[in-house]
């Protein structure tokens, strides 16, 4: 596994990583399909917030991070996505990934990291407490996805 800053032509692979989350799973509460080209011009435009893992040119993993809410008072407050291939899981990328956008953030003189998990995704907040997340809050029924109401736990880390 190689782990490094995402380029454009990267989009692809990481479109067919999310999208497949957002089809498949209740992790994220999207149903909206990632647009290659969007994500690419994303990329493009903060390279140093996206990363990837890859084995001989394969995506198997993604994380970015981005300002937590709009305006100039939350600049250096962030929240981060990793995403995983579904045969990538549980051989320390998420880990790796995460470990790089803290760097990266840190670099960029980010003083905090949010983490939103699905409420249906336990392995999501497992991971966050192994990797030194406080768990801040749960809001119960905050986001919906095929017909069913779902919990959305916030996990928090000063950088």
């Amino acid at each position: 596994m190689r782990l490094r800053l995402a380029e454009p032509n990267d989009a692809a692979g990481i479109a067919v990583i999310w999208n497949q989350i957002i089809r498949d799973t209740l992790a994220t509460f999207t149903t909206a399909e990632k647009e290659t080209d969007a994500l690419a011009v994303a990329i493009q435009a903060e390279p140093q917030r996206w990363h990837v893992a890859e084995n001989d040119g394969l995506i198997l993993g993604f994380a970015c991070y981005f300002q937590f809410r709009g305006g100039p008072g939350y600049a250096q407050s962030m929240e981060y996505t990793i995403h995983l291939a579904q045969g990538a899981r549980g051989l320390g990328m998420g880990r790796a990934l995460l470990t790089a956008v803290e760097d990266a953030a840190r670099k960029e003189g980010v003083h905090s990291l949010y983490g939103g998990v699905s409420g249906a995704n336990p392995e999501g907040q497992a991971f966050h407490l192994r990797t030194g997340f406080e768990k801040l809050a749960t809001l119960p029924e905050v986001g919906r996805k095929n017909a069913q109401w779902l919990d959305l736990h916030l996990y928090h880390k000063f950088l």
